[in-house]
């Protein structure tokens, strides 16, 4: 009993393992993993890579980031589960290979000469006719005739009734290529997947599991990172990135990890002479190239060497690829203005990547914890300046939100436009403000003034409080001498009440009869309520905002009855323009500088100055810092790798490329013709199979039974 249990056992083992072996080496296994691998690669190429947490966060928010973590939806490519797949793959299409390649190379070997002839009368191609030689004789010259077609043949002789030998059986194949293909076109897929595991994660995530490497998550200096987080220059693959500024060198990489990053010591160090980028007329970059030179640390030798997208180096065994370009820490001088009142303004210098701390900088009591980060320096910005203009679409510049008064003007990418007029608004810089509580918003100013075609140009100051918002923009008009300081002057003096209080009788000694005081006195109460309220320095309780156009409207509302409401603001916004053109006439009475004059220029610079005004009470942040000058330093951003995989991944693909023209271009056909007497005659039948029924198909047997054996289309096709 105990021997046929343990046989039992042994069998039912066996056949779980015949089983399982059945299953993985199942085409519907392989097609089961190759639409998740598909599935997966979609994910992979619209959800970003390897971006920080955060971003996940603010796009998508913490509960799908999380998501997004847990099952590494954010690092597909290296995601345990996808390489788990793609090494079942791998296992399931080996599997199959191994199975199918020795029958498929025993059928290549086999004529099938040894088919009975009454078989031939049940195929779909066949057709009769009788020869007028002998039986042999035929034979041959049927062979020779497919053998100079380039069909495979093989003759055999056999016994019938009219003696023995008298019958030839004529066995030809073509097209062996096609079985051939299958075997290729699964080959390149083994190929492709061990290509990809090769030249992916796995050999580093091999060194963090057993060779004690971990991820490095913190910051400061490369030389002072630990051995735990390096790899070394024998690592046989890797994919990293490496940024080096101009006239410097660098002979570590870069690779990205979702929890930190790993650095890869490089065998030489690159260093770059010059960086060179090219732009198409709308402002995209035509060429990025750089000009570099290998130090090879071995032997001390120097290469050098041109990289540019799609021409990359090559030096022992490492590609150098032009991935992109960044600052390399180009020097800015900046200008703090003050938006506040009681601050100063001051010059600053800073260097791209750096930060500096503003303490007690500008006279702003409760800002001196301030840090000011320097982000980024662009050189150009090339905006599409279609439509805009008196002629172009209108925009309420009144907003808090200055987005559409801006995109109207610069081109927005989500808008049709039909005409395109393009144009370099020079310089801007990128900066942030961090308080001390680690909050930080993100400002970015261009240095130029820009002609948005409303008559005056502008200085754009823009801020967003994430990365994942748009700018918002202020315009600032610039003055007649090109700068903002016209603008601050009468914004720092539009916060003072003795200002106010001067440009207010300035404003009523020339708007009325000296001779009226009564009038004269309502007029300069009016017009000083409306200014301080305009100003946010007005009475709280007529009004809900703090200052500029919107104050003055809700004053508007909740005192003035409605049926006068228009006639009266049209009064009120009559005596506001007044007392701030006035208010700036007083501003460069102090300055030294002539009175503006009564032309159209300085209509349109005092209605975007008044617009202005309304606008930076909401401006988020004390200071504005406008770029002055600066001296661009550019960096090149470059990809090193060491992917032996890829030799691996041609070979896939070329043997991918000729296994699909073989299966799809590439017919098997067989025919056979049996010749043998028949009351007196030569009697051929003849037949063709092919794995495919196509119209060439049907040609080719027609033409092969005339020329065989002379039979007739209609024969052919019985």
């Amino acid at each position: 009993m105990s021997d046929n249990t343990q046989g039992l056992r042994v069998r039912s083992g066996s056949q779980a393992l015949r089983a399982a072996i059945e299953l993985l080496s199942s085409m519907r296994f392989s097609i089961s993993l190759l639409t998740v691998i598909c599935i997966a690669s979609v994910i992979g190429t619209v959800l970003k890579q390897h971006e920080p947490a955060v971003n996940y966060v603010n796009q998508f928010g913490p509960f799908w980031a999380e998501v997004f973590a847990a099952i590494q939806l954010n690092a597909v490519y290296s995601a345990w589960w996808f390489l788990l797949i793609l090494a079942f793959l791998v296992l399931s299409t080996s599997l199959c290979i191994a199975r199918n390649t020795p029958k498929i190379l025993a059928d290549l070997k086999v004529y099938k000469e040894n088919i009975r002839e009454q078989s031939l009368q049940a195929f779909h191609h066949k057709a009769q006719a009788d020869l007028a030689g002998s039986s042999e004789a035929e034979a041959r010259r049927i062979g020779t005739m497919l053998a100079g077609g380039g069909w495979k043949v093989r003759l055999q002789q056999r016994d019938t009734a009219a003696g023995p030998g008298t019958g030839w059986m004529v066995a030809a194949k073509a097209g062996a290529a096609n079985k051939l293909g299958y075997i290729a076109a699964h080959s390149a897929i083994v190929l492709v997947c061990i290509g990809g595991l090769l030249d992916g994660d796995l050999i580093v995530r091999a060194q963090m599991l057993w060779g004690g490497k971990t991820p490095y998550q913190g910051g400061g200096l490369i030389a002072d990172v630990k051995p735990e987080h390096r790899l070394s220059e024998r690592n046989p693959t890797f994919r990293g990135n490496l940024l080096v500024a101009e006239g410097m060198q660098s002979s570590t990489a870069i690779l990205n990890q979702s929890d930190g990053v790993l650095l890869q010591a490089l065998p030489f160090s690159i260093e770059l002479k010059k960086f060179i980028v090219e732009h198409y007329s709308t402002g995209m970059p035509k060429l990025f190239a750089s000009e570099i030179v290998i130090h090879d640390k071995a032997t001390g030798e120097k290469i050098p060497a041109r990289v540019e997208v799609n021409h990359p180096a090559s030096y022992k065994g490492i590609e150098i690829y032009q991935s992109s370009f960044d600052d390399g820490g180009s020097h800015l001088k900046l200008r703090a203005v003050p938006m506040v009142p009681g601050a100063k303004a001051f010059d600053v210098e800073g260097v791209v990547g750096n930060s500096t701390q503003l303490t007690n900088r500008g006279g702003l009591p409760g800002h001196d914890t301030l840090t000011l980060e320097f982000t980024a320096l662009r050189t150009i910005n090339v905006e599409n300046f279609a439509g805009s203009g008196p002629g172009g679409t209108g925009v309420d510049v009144r907003k808090v939100d200055l987005r559409e008064s801006v995109e109207s003007r610069l081109g927005a990418a989500n808008k049709t436009v039909t005409k395109k007029e393009l144009r370099n608004v020079g310089p801007s810089v990128t900066y942030k403000l961090r308080d001390a509580a680690g909050q930080a918003r993100e400002f970015h100013n261009y240095m130029l003034p820009v002609d948005t075609g409303d008559g005056v140009p502008v200085f754009l100051l823009g801020v967003r409080e994430t990365p994942s918002e748009p700018f918002r923009y202020l315009r600032v008009p610039a003055d007649d001498q090109g700068s903002v300081d016209g603008f601050m002057r009468m914004k720092a003096a539009l916060a003072d009440p003795q200002m106010r209080e001067q440009a207010v009788r300035r404003y009523v000694a020339q708007a009325v009869d000296p001779s009226r005081g009564d009038l004269s006195s309502q007029l300069q109460h009016s017009a000083l309520r409306a200014l301080a309220l305009f100003a946010g320095q007005g009475d709280a309780s007529h009004g809900k905002t703090s200052g500029g156009l919107h104050a003055v409207s809700d004053f508007m509302e909740a005192n003035v009855p409605e049926a006068d409401r228009a006639r009266a603001g049209e009064v009120l916004v009559r005596i506001l323009n007044g007392t701030l053109f006035e208010l700036g006439q007083l501003t460069r009475q102090q300055a030294g500088l002539a009175p503006l004059a009564q032309d159209d220029q300085t209509r349109a610079f005092m209605t975007q100055a008044v617009l202005s005004l309304s606008d930076a009470q909401a401006y988020p942040a004390p200071l504005a810092f406008e770029l002055k000058d600066f001296t661009q330093v550019q960096a090149s951003v470059f990809q090193v790798a060491r992917a032996p995989g890829k030799h691996i991944v041609y070979l896939g693909c070329a043997l991918l490329i000729l296994g699909i023209f073989a299966m799809l271009y590439v017919r098997e056909r067989r025919v056979w013709v049996w010749i043998a007497p028949q009351d007196g005659r030569t009697h051929a039948t003849m037949a063709l199979s092919t794995n495919r029924k196509t119209m060439d198909g049907d040609q080719e047997f027609v033409q092969l039974a005339q020329k065989l054996i002379g039979a007739s289309p209609r024969q052919g096709n019985a």
